[in-house]
């Protein structure tokens, strides 16, 4: 999959928790992607946030550094 859609995708997820309280925003974009992404889209998105790409929600961040591999 592209960069571009991993990125617009994981941003969306954020941008639907962003009202959350900052916890529960973070738990529900971790839990989102570690249901239904599969692993390469993961691993894709893990290197965005390893490589600090600029365009990624700071939920999309939070969520991706706890998530487990």
């Amino acid at each position: 999959m592209s960069s571009d859609k991993i990125i617009r995708m994981a941003n969306q997820i954020a941008i639907f928790f962003a009202s959350y309280p900052q916890e529960e925003a973070v738990a529900g974009v971790r839990k989102h992607i570690k249901d239904f992404w599969e692993p390469r889209m993961k691993e894709q998105i893990r290197g965005h946030v390893a490589a600090k790409d600029a365009s990624l929600h700071p939920l999309v961040v939070e969520a991706i550094e706890t998530l487990p591999r």
